[in-house]
């Protein structure tokens, strides 16, 4: 039996996180290069297979929000392969269309993780459960026609909860800790400076690949090979949870911005 949320403490923790606080036009030759950069990923699988816990050290899950697009998707992913990452990537579904799709297979096909972040991005307290729930099966949908795999984890557009969509989405919430990098006027060495600020064994970084988040991308120079010098792994969601030792619990009502996490915000 689900417990009983407390509305008001969840409209004021969510309103911090979406504020970024931890819960927390290309040329012919760019183009051409990213589909062919596609093309290569999608004929050599990369997906990466989980191993024993024990051989985990310190691990990290980079994400991003609100793709897939064929802008800067694909310079987040050619980041991820000159640095040799995964991430993981929280799509939404009405941005899904033929050519953003190769784009997803190709992050897929690196071994990156493909998950839900809702069909149009909408304040979902204010829905009811049947277009909560059609908001969900869209985003699956076009994700497993594209890459053959269902998501496992959902992200809230704007980190709002209520009872109706812990009971209604059948998967584990997943906040993480932010940089505001959704907002232009949070320069570069900002951004790089955020994410170290909170980064943590079993952390979950929130960041965004929307349509022209150039600056997020140049950060990503630097956040990488700092984290890497301190230790940390970067590893998918999923990879994370298992490194952890914690299991995917579609009933938790928890909204994970560490996989180790044992209360509704971290």
């Amino acid at each position: 039996m689900k417990k009983v949320l407390k509305t008001i403490l969840m409209g004021a923790v969510a309103f911090s996180l979406a504020m970024g606080v931890g819960c927390g036009a290309e040329n012919d030759s760019s183009e051409k290069e990213s589909s062919s950069k596609a093309e290569d990923s999608s004929s050599q699988n990369k997906r990466r297979q989980l191993r024993d816990k024990s051989d985990y050290g310190k691990v990290i899950a980079l994400t991003f929000d609100d793709g897939p697009n064929t802008d800067t998707t694909p310079l987040v992913l050619d980041k991820l392969e000159e640095h040799g990452i995964v991430a993981s990537f929280f799509v939404i579904g009405n941005n899904i269309t033929d050519e953003s799709a190769e784009v997803m297979k190709r992050a897929y096909n690196m071994g990156c993780d493909i998950e839900n972040h809702s069909q149009s991005h909408p304040d979902m307290t204010k829905m009811t459960a049947e277009e909560i729930k059609a908001e969900i099966d869209f985003t699956s949908d076009k994700v497993e026609e594209a890459v053959g795999e269902r998501p496992q984890f959902f992200r809230p557009p704007y980190i709002a909860v209520n009872q109706t969509m812990f009971d209604v989405i059948d998967m584990p919430f997943i906040c993480g800790y932010g940089a505001e990098d959704y907002n232009n006027a949070i320069g570069v060495e900002e951004r790089v400076e955020k994410v170290l600020a909170q980064a943590r064994d079993g952390g979950i970084i929130l960041l965004h690949d929307m349509n022209g988040n150039v600056q997020t991308v140049e950060a990503l120079d630097k956040i990488i090979p700092a984290l890497k010098e301190q230790g940390y792994e970067f590893v998918t969601i999923t990879e994370l949870f298992h490194a952890k030792g914690v299991a995917i619990d579609p009933d938790s009502e928890i909204i994970y911005s560490y996989a180790e996490q044992t209360e509704m915000y971290g």
